[in-house]
């Protein structure tokens, strides 16, 4: 039987197994972080939504990501304006971060100390009940709080097809409400189908003129389309050589200028890991302090290569 175009090639088991190696024993490369520009924080991997290709695997049940706290939010903010770090901007993302209760304490802290705050979230019914505190936060802070809300297409099927039936209604009962209210807001959306890039933006123009949502679906920042993930689809390995074959360089990867603070059910406390996509895996878990987290990152893992290298995105653009 001939091979199915449309299915992925699966990725080949010699890659990825050595931290210093390809599997064609060239040196694996690796990124230093430049500057701590962008601190996120994993709220929790708790979701109102289970969604079809979520590289986190969210979910109402999934909590081995556990709820962080206020306190330890603070620490960490602590630790950053005691060593003197050009942080820019603090990241929340999940899960679903308005799911954790402490979530505006901790965007309140982040504000008050003149830092940027974005915030990840479905603009769903968990952050519709926190409409209170974020109004509170709105008036207190203005646009150094951004919403960046997950619509995975312009269109509602192939959205649903990812985030279930009866997800964009709310999705954009909330958008809506945030631009009205007067909210900075940016949009996330998916590369899914084979639609040129200038195409989907097209698309996404069309949608928030119909709802009168204030985002340049031109602006790169402004409505981020990130790469579709498969860690089990082929991909290269990312080689020191890659650098110069790709005219690319190392501190336009994410590792090079942000780091993530998760906590892992059952331990005792939080821990930094090289960026947001890779929260499981312990060979990219730095330890339990910025100072901890310092050093490079080797690029071990497929998402390394088909998201940052080769795909150019980045959580924190």
């Amino acid at each position: 039987m001939p091979n199915d175009p449309m299915m992925p090639v699966l990725l080949d088991s010699a890659k990825f197994r050595d931290a210093y190696l390809t599997a064609k024993g060239e040196a694996r490369a690796e990124v230093a972080l430049r500057t701590l520009e962008t601190l996120w924080f994993n709220t929790g991997t708790l979701c109102n939504l289970t969604c079809r290709n979520c590289y986190i695997e969210s979910s109402p049940l999934n909590d081995r990501l556990v709820y962080l706290t206020a306190a330890e939010v603070a620490a960490y903010l602590d630790e950053i304006q005691a060593a003197g770090h050009p942080t820019k901007t603090i990241g929340f993302t999940g899960g679903e971060p308005f799911m954790n209760r402490e979530l505006p304490a901790m965007l309140e802290d982040v504000l008050s100390r003149g830092l940027q705050a974005m915030v990840l979230t479905n603009a769903m019914k968990p952050m519709l009940k926190m409409k209170r505190p974020l109004l509170g936060l709105l008036e207190r802070h203005g646009q150094k709080l951004t919403l960046r809300v997950s619509v995975d297409h312009y269109s509602r099927t192939v959205h649903e097809s990812e985030r279930g039936v009866r997800s964009w209604k709310p999705t954009i009962e909330g958008l809506v409400w945030l631009a009205r209210a007067g909210f900075a807001i940016h949009v996330a959306g998916r590369r899914f189908t084979d639609e040129a890039e200038a195409e989907v933006r097209a698309g996404y123009a069309r949608l928030f003129a119909e709802l009168g949502v204030p985002v340049d679906a031109a602006d790169p920042v402004a409505l981020v389309l990130f790469p579709e993930m498969d860690a089990r689809a082929d991909v290269p390995e990312i080689t020191t050589a890659c650098w110069g074959i790709l005219n690319k360089s190392p501190d336009s990867v994410m590792c090079a200028s942000a780091r993530m603070v998760i906590k892992r059910k059952g331990a005792d406390r939080p821990a930094v890991v090289a960026c947001t996509l890779l929260p499981y895996d312990p060979q990219f878990e730095l330890g339990t302090t910025l100072a901890d987290s310092l050093g490079a990152v080797r690029l071990n893992h497929p998402h390394c290569a088909k998201f940052c290298v080769l795909g150019g995105a980045a959580c924190s653009r």
